[in-house]
């Protein structure tokens, strides 16, 4: 797995084992052969991780938003005195 810039890359590869070597099979019922596929990932959305569970590989995204872009409360002053605003939550 690879994460570069905005791109993640999934590849993969099947490493012949020793009986695959000799012949010895005579039916395989899955194919397994060299994969590659990339994802464009969005803005802010970082690769926490990755794990492999019972053939199924599994990744771990996050989005995370710079301070600077987050919504904060601005206090309004009117007639010399601040009024007290209640934050509400913006959805994202």
């Amino acid at each position: 797995i690879e994460a570069k810039e905005s791109t993640l890359t999934i590849r993969g590869e099947k490493q012949a084992s020793d009986e695959e070597k000799t012949g010895d099979v005579l039916y395989k019922g899955i194919a397994e052969r060299t994969f590659e596929r990339s994802f464009q990932l969005a803005d802010y959305v970082v690769v926490k991780g990755a794990r492999l569970e019972n053939g199924l590989l599994h990744v771990d995204l996050e989005r995370e938003i710079p301070e600077a872009m987050k919504p904060r409360a601005i206090p309004i002053a009117s007639s010399g005195k601040v009024l007290q605003v209640k934050p509400t939550k913006v959805a994202a």
